[in-house]
């Protein structure tokens, strides 16, 4: 599992952040989450084709979320696209976007197909055979949720030497992968546990968008091993973060201990905001706190 950071400033882009958006690379399979101005020039800045991008999850409608999909959909229009385009978002994305490809790219390529998201339930609203992305619900101004990315847990692997030894066929490897035991042909019970290894520990990721200091996302991200959360304002405008429903950095932080998680990423920082102050504070309560940038990879 990869994160490739592509914005992650507040309200307004600036000469060193792009507004909110991230890739998530799992197995191969590219997710994009949200959409934010400058997405398309980061996207080709990393040679990343833009035809991979198959599903889109938008975390709330506000711009700096969002604004940047409308061109995104233009320009797969004019790449002659063909394999339809999933967006997935709160009640009222919809409209919007029909209402602006009717106005600047009437007659597109592929179809597009619009999930509503309700951001007040914890739902499973992707799964594949490897993955599935849950809803977390968050507190903004607006209807707002993250998103988690999990990995299915895998099968054991099998041990060659094992399989060998026995001479088991080939034929035999996946029974015994699904917990099968082998019986030799004179009837000896071999457990299926001698003959495999543990499979890797299933990946996860959450990216957690604006939101207000929220414990109950605390039990939702739990032992995750990657957390990216908001972390607008510095301790000294906690007066700001109440008032617009962001969070400190140190409430993000505070999230990430409770939570057990294995590293936390905090970004859409304000421009009135120091970046190192943001990350000092978080690192007091959560010494594992990196910043988001937009030349940042968070190989998992």
């Amino acid at each position: 599992m990869l994160v490739r950071i592509l914005g992650c400033g507040s309200a307004m882009p600036s000469l060193r952040h792009n507004t909110s958006s991230q890739l998530v690379d799992v197995r191969g399979k590219l997710f994009l989450v949200d959409c934010g101005e400058g997405v398309q020039v980061e996207l080709r800045r990393r040679r990343l084709h833009l035809g991979s991008i198959n599903h889109i999850f938008i975390t709330h409608l506000h711009g700096d979320h969002c604004l940047g999909l409308v061109g995104l959909v233009s320009t797969l229009n004019l790449l002659d696209r063909t394999a339809p385009l999933h967006v997935y978002a709160p009640a009222g994305l919809e409209a919007v976007l029909r209402l602006q490809l009717q106005t600047f790219c009437s007659g597109t390529t592929y179809e597009i197909i619009c999930h509503e998201v309700d951001t007040t339930q914890e739902a499973v609203i992707y799964e594949d055979r490897s993955m599935t992305v849950t809803t977390l619900p968050l507190d903004h101004r607006k209807p707002c949720c993250g998103y988690l990315f999990r990995e299915k847990a895998g099968l054991p692997h099998i041990r060659r030497e094992a399989i060998d030894a026995y001479e088991i066929p080939y034929s035999q490897v996946n029974n015994i992968k699904a917990g099968n035991d082998w019986v030799t042909p004179d009837g000896e019970i071999i457990p299926w546990q001698r003959l495999t290894r543990p499979a890797e520990p299933a990946k996860s990721y959450a990216y957690c968008s604006d939101t207000a200091f929220l414990p109950s996302l605390i039990g939702r991200v739990r032992d995750i091993d990657v957390l990216y959360h908001e972390a607008t304002y510095t301790d000294d405008k906690i007066a700001n973060a109440i008032k617009y429903k962001h969070s400190t950095a140190r409430q993000a932080a505070t999230i990430a201990r409770e939570a057990n998680v294995g590293r936390l990423i905090i970004g859409h920082f304000s421009h009135s905001c120091e970046e190192q102050t943001l990350l000092q504070q978080a690192r007091e309560v959560f010494e594992n706190t990196d910043l988001a940038d937009e030349k940042l990879e968070v190989r998992i």
